[in-house]
């Protein structure tokens, strides 16, 4: 089955109400599309001493990958105060810098502001980024 961009959409929105953001008020959630067609999905969950703080995207990723997926095809992510989503949630760069681990330069970024999408590529919104390749 071919996961199309809505259904990853809704699947970011799911993962949006299950946020732990009592500090920002700032929900956020992602839906990260494997290359095999499996979604797994992840929320912001806030830390009072703000540092242990993780991302939405990073959960998604690292949900995956501790399920033994390490191929990837898109994430779409959704966010905005007090669970409205109505403008568009980029991921930050600690965010970007997991992607790039994980994913190649077309890795596909969905991004939704409750009324359009904005796609983007990997390569284009982390560009001359370092990567594991450059360990070698």
């Amino acid at each position: 089955m071919k996961i199309d961009e809505k259904t990853l959409i809704e699947y970011a929105k799911r993962a949006m109400k299950k946020s732990y953001s009592p500090y920002s008020g700032f929900s956020v959630g992602a839906a990260l599309l494997t290359s095999g067609g499996k979604i797994y999905s992840g929320c912001n969950i806030e830390n009072a001493s703000f540092t242990p703080t993780v991302c939405a995207e990073r959960t998604a990723f690292f949900n995956a990958v501790s399920n033994g997926e390490k191929n990837f095809s898109a994430i779409a992510v959704v966010g905005g105060k007090k669970g409205e989503i109505i403008e568009y949630c980029p991921p930050c760069g600690v965010c970007r810098q997991v992607m790039r681990e994980f994913c190649s330069d077309d890795f596909e970024i969905i991004l939704f502001d409750g009324k359009s999408v904005k796609k983007f590529r990997l390569e284009d919104i982390l560009p001359f980024s370092f990567k594991p390749e450059n360990l070698e």
